[in-house]
């Protein structure tokens, strides 16, 4: 069985989401997209998991369905905390196999958190004991640290995080056999640390509207879609054949940079003005790629053996606008988006068919464009501080400035 799965997302009971973000609107779009496997988001949610005890089949072992997508159990949390004296603030996406068991993890955490007031609660809880308490429920319900990178709630932040994941998480590390590499960073930048090798990497939209689902997604050959057969295929790699990668220099918070004053520097830039603003002189933001090669010890390039490959993707609204010099929402771009799905299936049997199928379904022009953005054949304005990355079909002049590769500072 060939399917795509987006495991982190969330529901209309998070803050910031689309009211969309429904079961209607998450299975209609999962449907659109070619997702065949979601998490089903916010299981904290009071509200949120009576929907989902309601709305939803249980399909047995750890799978269920509404209409014609299947989900599994996950929820993103947010552990925030004092280690030291140091505040620290850390998501981690949880995988539950059963609602019997997502009950018992709703009354193990609600007295360190209000779980009503938002679909990814705040915890006052500290990883390990976190862990401790998962622990004493059920073997069978896995942690894995949510965009591990970003600078204020990634395990590795550059804010508010941990050096590793031995200090993150102690005596339970050894539990921790997957990590999500969120939108700013890919699986060749988590490879250039060795400490990972031992760690599968995954990656889902972490989606706050329906249409974002896919922007990043895992591709498993499965004998039997089950909770066990998925958590196995993370855990061994066996049957989990890519993921489906954002460019991290779109990603929010690829370079460093401070919104506030329009200041984006490459990490190179950003050492040499001491990591302040050169206009305001504040702290400035650091961005994932610097705290990337701030930990790494392999240059970049390095392929660990057994790695699970990976495919860079633009969503084809995006490709579509960008060629139309049009908005995403605009009638044309929705119409020529929707034409093409309904031509090759879904979304993701677009963004990867052959370009003279392309041709035929839309012009030369977007099929050849649709090419270029599958074969890394664009340039980026990056990503920093909370301000998405632009992309660019030609390439700009060049900055005597800007790094010629993760490494040369």
């Amino acid at each position: 069985m060939h399917i795509i799965a987006d495991l982190h997302l969330h529901s209309k009971y998070s803050r910031a989401t689309s009211g969309n973000s429904d079961l209607e609107g998450l299975s209609e779009w999962a449907q659109t997209k070619g997702i065949g496997l979601l998490g089903s988001a916010d299981f904290t949610h009071p509200k949120w998991l009576g929907e989902l005890k309601k709305k939803l089949k249980d399909e047995g072992e750890g799978i269920f369905s509404y209409k014609n997508t299947k989900f599994m159990l996950t929820t993103e949390v947010s552990n925030i905390f004092y280690r030291k004296d140091v505040n620290k603030k850390v998501h981690n996406i949880l995988f539950a196999p059963s609602l019997e068991v997502v009950g018992q993890i709703c009354e193990g955490l609600k007295k360190f958190g209000k779980l009503e007031e938002d679909g990814r609660p705040i915890l006052n809880l500290d990883i390990i004991e976190m862990m401790e308490i998962l622990r004493g429920i059920s073997r069978e319900i896995y942690v894995v640290p949510a965009h591990a990178w970003t600078p204020w709630f990634g395990v590795f932040g550059s804010k508010s995080g941990f050096d590793s994941l031995e200090e993150a998480f102690g005596k339970y590390a050894k539990d921790i056999f997957a990590l999500e590499t969120g939108l700013s960073s890919d699986p060749s930048m988590n490879w250039m640390l060795s400490a990972l090798d031992r760690i599968t990497l995954i990656s889902n939209s972490d989606c706050h509207s329906p249409q974002k689902l896919g922007r990043e997604a895992n591709v498993f050959e499965l004998e039997r879609l089950t909770y066990k057969a998925v958590m196995d295929a993370i855990k061994t790699r066996k049957g989990f054949l890519k993921t489906y990668e954002f460019y991290p220099e779109e990603g929010k918070y690829h370079w460093d940079g401070h919104r506030d004053c329009k200041v984006c520097l490459s990490p190179p830039e950003s050492i040499k003005m001491g990591d302040l603003c050169p206009v305001c002189k504040k702290k400035l933001t650091v961005g994932v790629l610097h705290r990337v090669a701030a930990l790494a010890d392999r240059k970049e390039g390095f392929v660990p053996p057994h790695s699970v490959p990976f495919t860079r993707l633009i969503p084809l609204m995006e490709i579509i606008a960008s060629v139309r010099d049009a908005g995403v929402g605009t009638k044309g771009v929705q119409e020529e988006y929707f034409k093409l799905v309904n031509y090759f299936g879904n979304e993701f049997a677009a963004l990867e068919a052959p370009e003279e199928n392309l041709i035929l379904a839309s012009d030369k022009v977007l099929a050849k464009a649709i090419v270029k953005a599958r074969e890394g054949q664009v340039y980026w304005k990056p990503g920093y501080d909370g301000v998405f990355g632009e992309m660019r079909w030609e390439k700009p002049k060049e900055d005597p400035k800007s790094q010629k590769s993760l490494m040369d500072f």
